[in-house]
């Protein structure tokens, strides 16, 4: 227990390191129903101490499974000075030392993905490397052929006028992106969903930003625990949304604040659920989602009891789930 405590305390304090200072579609969820997503994805946060300890195993597993993308999470070995010390700060309590490509590097990385059928569409990576070592990143994603390097969470502000600075922030780094073939996204966890002067702060963040230089990943867990519509979302910013974190809620659950305090996430990890086997209505989010344009379905399932089980799980779901429109 004291364990998984360490863990959840070192995986929120990872988190919340990773930040940058500073139309409805009128379709008709009733239409002509498809089964199952075509290409399904997983965040190699679920499963690290088995990317660690095997990382070629651990590929050919996920690729017997069914799963065709891989989300990497940093550092990399080409990531800042300070998201590699964030990183080595945490390491020994979450039970695992490795990170990025596991001591291997970009090209020995693709060669084990093509051997076992495998893309690599999204890295994940902390604020101060997308700042200072875009270049690194923009290399090691032209070897994986990676398209979007994604930001896992960025702080809540005081005020209105610090959400407009953030959004300047993101339109900058996405510039600094674009320049080097590749693109920036952002990985809302949950925050900035409450109201400040009558203005929700992720709004004004999605129509601030520029829709070609920043890019967004949803998170159905978080967003739902911030009290969001996900769907509504989905419907009002098509094209915004080309990743997705699919996982499921054991039952119905909220913040106790406003989203912003890590503490805050660690209270609803008990209630992560494998795809299908919770209180989301997944069918609906995942037809709101294929007609949004979101082209990444990626399963995050931290903290899995039974790693490979849980994963068959979700990937059996989302593989056979009725999707309409």
């Amino acid at each position: 227990m004291t364990h998984r405590r360490n863990f959840l305390k070192s995986a929120a304090a990872i988190l919340s390191g990773n930040v940058i200072t500073s139309r409805s579609n009128g379709h008709d969820i009733n239409k002509r129903a498809k089964r199952g997503l075509e290409r399904i994805g997983i965040q190699l946060f679920s499963i690290p101490r088995l990317a660690e300890k095997d990382f070629s195993g651990t590929m050919r597993m996920l690729s017997q499974i069914g799963y065709k993308e891989i989300e990497f999470f940093g550092p990399y070995s080409f990531s800042s000075s300070e998201d590699k010390e964030r990183w080595k700060g945490v390491a020994p309590s979450v039970g695992f030392s490795g990170s990025g490509f596991f001591g291997l590097t970009a090209k020995e990385v693709k060669k084990i993905l093509d051997d076992n059928g495998l893309a690599a569409p999204s890295m994940h990576t902390g604020a101060d490397s997308l700042n200072n070592a875009m270049g690194g990143l923009a290399e090691a994603a032209q070897v994986l052929r990676t398209k979007y390097v994604t930001l896992p969470s960025a702080p809540s502000q005081t005020d209105l006028d610090g959400y407009k600075r953030q959004a300047d922030d993101f339109n900058r780094v996405g510039a600094q992106a674009k320049k080097q073939g590749i693109r920036f996204a952002y990985h809302n966890h949950g925050n900035g969903l409450k109201a400040i002067d009558g203005t929700i702060p992720f709004d004004l963040i999605l129509e601030r930003t520029d829709p070609d230089l920043v890019f967004f990943e949803m998170d159905i867990y978080w967003m739902t625990a911030g009290g969001a519509d996900v769907c509504a979302y989905l419907d009002k910013y098509p094209g915004r949304f080309p990743l997705m974190h699919v996982k499921d809620m054991a039952k119905d659950v909220r913040f106790s604040g406003d989203g912003s305090d890590p503490s805050q996430w660690i209270e609803l990890f008990p209630y992560l659920e494998n795809a299908g086997e919770g209180v989301l209505d997944l069918e609906k989010i995942l037809s709101h989602a294929k007609r949004s344009g979101v082209e990444h379905f990626i399963v995050e399932r931290d903290l899995a009891p039974d790693p490979e089980e849980d994963l068959k799980k979700s990937f059996s779901y989302l593989k056979g789930v009725e999707l309409k429109g």
